[in-house]
């Protein structure tokens, strides 16, 4: 990654969930030995497996959007696995095209894309993620799109940073992490679509 800042708030983004995934593993795999010894039982239980199972797939997601990306690929099998834990249960279906490994950078940019998406879709939605002749496209579509224009607009403006909060942190980073690798955003949409383009 070319911007100093950029890079450093990558690495710290590594660290956090690097130094989080291994006690959250931890606490999955006691309930699973609490669950073979069969001392595991009623909701309180199930809320804790759920919770762990939760922050496990979120640190998963949240290392690949906001972690350093480094120089290696990543596989189908392992992406749709992230989504399928992070979403599962959720008002959002994320649907990953893609058959063939793509840069661990790119794929950054889809999820980075998806979570903007996501805030468009106050119903829920799909949102699917492909690409085409080596152009990314990730499309939300839902029963309603709404587009705060002060925000969308921070996808294609050099202050991007400037008074946004700690939800909507994506949209300050999509923009500078596309432009480190030579790419650039463009959005369009409906009142039913929104789609990303880089």
């Amino acid at each position: 990654m070319g911007d100093n800042r950029t890079n450093l708030a990558a690495l710290i983004g590594s660290r956090i969930c690097h130094d989080l995934i291994s006690p959250i593993g931890a606490i999955a795999n006691g309930l699973e030995l609490l669950e073979l010894t069969g001392a595991a039982e009623g909701p309180e239980f199930d809320l804790i497996a759920d919770s762990a199972g939760n922050a496990g797939a979120r640190i998963r997601f949240f290392r690949i959007a906001y972690g350093a990306a480094g120089d290696q690929s990543m596989g189908r099998t392992e992406i749709c696995s992230v989504l399928n834990d992070v979403y599962r249960g959720t008002r959002v279906q994320a649907l990953w095209g893609p058959l063939e490994p793509h840069p661990r950078a790119e794929v950054r940019l889809a999820f980075l894309a998806l979570q903007c998406c996501e805030t468009a879709l106050p119903y829920g939605g799909q949102v699917q993620i492909r690409v085409e002749d080596d152009h990314w496209m990730v499309c939300g579509k839902g029963e309603m799109v709404s587009i705060d224009q002060n925000l969308w607009s921070k996808l294609d403006t050099a202050d991007t940073a400037a008074d946004l909060t700690p939800a909507v942190v994506q949209f300050a980073l999509l923009p500078e992490v596309a432009a480190d690798i030579g790419r650039r955003v463009s959005v369009t949409h409906s009142d039913t679509e929104v789609t990303l383009r880089f």
